[in-house]
C-alpha cells in the first residue's frame, strides 16, 4: 500500500490521542478506548473532517484556488472545519447550508457550528433544501456564482466524502492507530464509527485491510438511509484501495452498518441516543451529539450489552467530533 505518494498538508495535532474509558467499560463490562479526533487539532474544535481535509488542501493550493466551496447541513461539522482550514491557509471559504434536519428551534441557525464558521469569515448561504448525501444542485450553483465573481473554487462535497481524496485521511488513521497499539501492546478487535456521508468508514477499511492482523469496523448508521450510505462507503473504499494501492478488491462483505440507531431520521435522536449521550458524560466527561456521536455511542452500548461484541472484546470507539452542534439542541437538554 502507498499512502505517501498523495501530498498531505498537516493540520492536526500529530497521532490524535487514545483514551480508555474506564468508567463506561466497567459498566458495560468490556474494555473500550476511544480514539479522540475531536481532540486532533486546534482549528475550531477539530474533527474527523480536518484530517481528511489534510489530503484537500494540497491539491486546492496546487491548482492556484483562493476559495473552498462546500456543503452541509444547518449544524455541519464539515463546513466549521472546511471554514477553519480556509482561515488558517489564507483562502475563503463558501458553505452552503442546506434544511438537512427536521428541528425548528429558533436559535438553530445562528449557534453552535454555524456560529463558528461566520466568525471563521466564511460566506454562509442558507438553502431549504432537505438531506441527501448525493451531489447538491446547490453546490454546484455556488461553484459557479464562485467563478462569476472572478474566483476560482476548490469543489469539497459533503464531508469531503464523494471526493477521489476523500478516503485517504482514515487510510492514515488505520496507520497511525497500528503504531499507538504496538507502542502501548494492544490491539483492538472492534472498531466503532459514525457513518453518513462514508469516506470516514471507507478509509479505516482500507487502511485495516493492509494489515495482518484483521478487525471489525463496525460502522454506525446515522443517514437513516443506510442503502444510499452502504453504496457510499464501498464505493468510496473501492476508490481509495485502488487508490493507495491495496493489493485486493475490496468487497460488500467488508462494510459492516448497523442501521439500528439512526431513528428517528437524520440529525435527530432518539431516547436511546439521549440516554447514550447522558451516560458517555457522566461516567467519563466525554461529550458525544445528537446527530452523529450519540448515535455511534448508542450503537456501541447497545452491540455491547446484547453480547453482539463479545465478552472479552477490546473496542475502540472513534470519537469524530460534533460537540459544537449541542448548542443548537438545547431544548433536549434543559434538565441536563
Amino acid at each position: 500500500m502507498n499512502l505517501e505518494k498523495f501530498p498531505r498538508y498537516p493540520l492536526t495535532f500529530g497521532p490524535s490521542p487514545l483514551q480508555p474509558l474506564r468508567r463506561l467499560s466497567a459498566h458495560l463490562g468490556v474494555e473500550i478506548w476511544a480514539k479522540r479526533e475531536d481532540c486532533n487539532s486546534g482549528l475550531a474544535y477539530g474533527g474527523n473532517k480536518v484530517r481528511k481535509l489534510e489530503y484537500l488542501l494540497p491539491e486546492a493550493l496546487a491548482q492556484g484556488c483562493d476559495t473552498l466551496v462546500s456543503i452541509g447541513g444547518v449544524q455541519s461539522n464539515h463546513t466549521r472545519q472546511v471554514a477553519a482550514v480556509a482561515a488558517h491557509v489564507g483562502l475563503k471559504a463558501h458553505l452552503v447550508q442546506e434544511h438537512w434536519v427536521n428541528w425548528y428551534d429558533s436559535v438553530y441557525d445562528r449557534v453552535g457550528n454555524i456560529q463558528l464558521s461566520r466568525l471563521l469569515g466564511a460566506e454562509v448561504e442558507l438553502n431549504p433544501a432537505g438531506f441527501s448525501i448525493g451531489v447538491r444542485q446547490s453546490w454546484q450553483q455556488a461553484l459557479e456564482m464562485v467563478r462569476e465573481r472572478g474566483g476560482k473554487p476548490y469543489p469539497i462535497p459533503a464531508g469531503a466524502s464523494d471526493h477521489p481524496l476523500g478516503g485517504l485521511g482514515f487510510v492514515g488513521f488505520a496507520q497511525e492507530l497500528a503504531q499507538q497499539e504496538q507502542e502501548r501492546g494492544l490491539f483492538f478487535d472492534h472498531v466503532i464509527v459514525c457513518s453518513v456521508t462514508g469516506s470516514t468508514q471507507a478509509g479505516m477499511i482500507v487502511g485495516f485491510a493492509a494489515q495482518e492482523r484483521p478487525r471489525r469496523v463496525i460502522g454506525i448508521d446515522a443517514s437513516a438511509k443506510p442503502q444510499e450510505t452502504f453504496d457510499q462507503i464501498l464505493k468510496i473504499a473501492r476508490s481509495t484501495a485502488e487508490a493507495v494501492e491495496l493489493g485486493r478488491e475490496i468487497t460488500p462483505e467488508d462494510v459492516i452498518l448497523e442501521t439500528a440507531y439512526a431513528a428517528p431520521e437524520y440529525g435527530l435522536p432518539s431516547q436511546g441516543t439521549l440516554e447514550a449521550i447522558r451516560l458517555c458524560a457522566r461516567l467519563e466527561g466525554m461529550i458525544t451529539d445528537p446527530v452523529y456521536e450519540g448515535k455511534s455511542m448508542h450503537g456501541m452500548i447497545d452491540l455491547i450489552e446484547k453480547g453482539a461484541i463479545p465478552r472479552g472484546a477490546k473496542v475502540l470507539y472513534a470519537h469524530l467530533g460534533g460537540a459544537p452542534a449541542l448548542n443548537g439542541y438545547a431544548g433536549f437538554f434543559v434538565n441536563g
